[in-house]
């Protein structure tokens, strides 16, 4: 959408629920507008590719008036990186999207999992806020709804420390006070326990959770490996994908060492890719598409 002063609006009324993300990138939108006024501006939203999860798949067990008042629901993020991951999957498997179920993982200091079907998404890891779902960098990734509660009533922290604990100090950097993944490797090869304990849970959960989304889609015709960690670490893949023997994935050592393209052997009943991401690009498109969009009604009036 093109930015302007309803959409500025809205992203600051967001900010609590992306405290990491949206601070930032209102700044950059905002030093943009003082620096060149008459130069357009489009906001790619992450949650927009996630806008086909149904209903089913959305919804919280929670009291009604929360969903219908206030809007509490599952949005998902990363969909830049999970729509460009899942076109580039079905190029590789050679068919049209329409006819694809794909597990699009972007693992990195943020990570969530969609489930793709014919292009679309129908259900993500992550939920109302990028809390939600895999253990990350410094987030918790799914945990029990009266933690919070428990630390507020019980240990007697403040919102301001729990909303700090939980976006700042959780995931890696709470279980081996380490965040960055490949200095937790290097300490986990060298026997420290905390950190080899981090890797553990992260790539568990990360089967769990690759697990459901294939029941969700009814099975998978490839799973896909994206963000710093899914694309760079061949340790971790294959930490993560020993869970899926039983689905026929063959992991070829080799290919994954090398980062390749298709990291399992020939005879794999699902293949593995590794896509880079390229939000970037997914970015300009969409960019370019709405200014020319834009430009041409421009003209034709």
């Amino acid at each position: 959408v093109r930015i302007d002063d309803d959409v500025l609006a809205g992203i600051h009324a967001c900010v609590d629920l992306a405290p990491l993300h949206n601070p930032a990138n209102l700044a950059g939108i905002e030093a943009a507008m003082r620096l060149l006024p008459a130069l357009p501006q489009v906001a790619v939203f992450d949650t927009a590719f996630h806008r086909t999860i149904p209903e089913k798949a959305y919804r919280y067990g929670i009291p009604d008036v929360l969903y219908r008042e206030h809007g509490i629901r599952k949005y998902g993020f990363h969909g830049t990186s999970h729509r460009y991951a899942s076109h580039e999957a079905a190029k590789l498997l050679k068919k049209p999207i329409e006819h694809t179920r794909i597990v699009s993982c972007h693992l990195g200091n943020g990570s969530s999992i969609t489930a793709v079907q014919g292009g679309q998404s129908i259900d993500t890891t992550m939920g109302l806020t990028p809390l939600a779902g895999v253990i990350m960098g410094t987030r918790p990734g799914d945990l029990d709804p009266f933690i919070p509660l428990f630390m507020i009533k019980e240990m007697k922290m403040s919102v301001q420390e729990v909303d700090e604990a939980l976006n700042k100090r959780s995931g890696f950097e709470g279980i081996c006070n380490h965040h960055d993944v490949r200095e937790i490797e290097e300490l986990a090869r060298a026997g420290d326990e905390d950190c080899q304990l981090a890797l553990d849970m992260f790539a568990y959960r990360a089967a769990r959770f690759i697990g459901g989304t294939v029941m969700a889609l009814s099975g998978c015709d490839a799973i896909v490996f994206t963000g710093g960690i899914g694309q760079n670490d061949p340790y971790m893949r294959a930490r993560i994908l020993k869970y899926a023997s039983h689905m026929g994935v063959k992991i070829d050592p080799e290919r994954n060492s090398r980062n390749e393209r298709i990291v399992t052997s020939d005879d794999s009943e699902v293949p593995v890719f590794v896509i880079p991401a390229n939000e970037e690009l997914v970015i300009a498109r969409d960019t370019a598409a709405i200014i020319g969009k834009r430009a041409r009604k421009t003209a034709v009036a």
